[in-house]
């Protein structure tokens, strides 16, 4: 059994995903104001405005002194000029609307376990932490969405002023749960910012994935978790 005092978590597609597609919300959102704009076309303008916003400011703009508000804002504008809207005032009141909404649990939904294990985890003396790439709204997202209270720290990358994979935001939440890297496990579900990352700086770490996709060749299988409910007993064998 693996001696753990401390679990740190991801959050998105770990714990907490998206209920519908951002394509969807955005066409929602567009057809309130009425914008007949397709959903695919949204999710591509989407994806492309997002990419270009993370290379010119990555990590929300926090070194270039923007927020994390102004940064999302920015996004949603251009996501729709590319599908040719180009009105500022409605632009701006999309965009507003849009970053509430995306605070909001309707628009999230625990992944199946998540709560459960969790539960299971607090019980057994295990203290909890959230190490996320995500903006300053998580809090209020973990609040809505009840998993708040099972968290002794939530550490997200514009906090932490660096993103996964960097070690220093991996050496910030062990110096918050007051361990060393060997009692400690991250769990998460990308390799190189969760799995890989959190094991260079010498935690142990598990990496949430199913087993019908391809994976990186380094992972034992004893390290994968098919669902969130499998981490009791690979740490109990661990």
């Amino acid at each position: 059994m693996l001696r753990l005092r401390l679990l740190t978590w991801d959050v998105k597609d770990t714990l907490l995903r998206l209920r519908q597609p951002v394509g969807l919300s955005y066409a929602a959102e567009a057809q309130a104001h009425g914008l007949q704009i397709e959903p695919e076309a949204l999710s591509q303008s989407f994806h492309e405005a997002y990419r270009a916003q993370s290379r010119r400011f990555p990590n929300y703009g926090r070194a270039e002194g923007l927020s994390s508000k102004q940064w999302w804002v920015d996004v949603v504008k251009q996501t729709f000029r590319l599908t040719g809207v180009h009105e500022d005032t409605m632009l701006s009141l999309i965009a507003e609307n849009l970053y509430r909404d995306f605070c909001s649990a309707r628009n999230w939904e625990l992944l199946p376990g998540a709560s459960e294990t969790l539960s299971w985890c607090q019980q057994r003396g295990l203290r909890m932490g959230v190490v996320s790439n995500f903006d300053n709204r998580l809090e209020s997202i973990l609040a809505q969405c009840d998993l708040r209270h099972h968290f002794h720290f939530v550490l997200t990358s514009e906090a932490a002023g660096v993103a996964k994979p960097d070690p220093k935001i991996f050496k910030t939440a062990l110096r918050l749960g007051g361990v060393l890297p060997e009692q400690a496990a991250h769990i998460g579900d990308d390799y190189s910012r969760d799995y890989r990352a959190a094991r260079e700086v010498g935690m142990h770490s598990f990496l949430l994935h199913d087993p019908g996709q391809s994976t990186q060749p380094e992972v034992p299988p004893g390290h994968i978790l098919p669902t969130l409910s499998h981490l009791l007993a690979v740490i109990e064998k661990g």
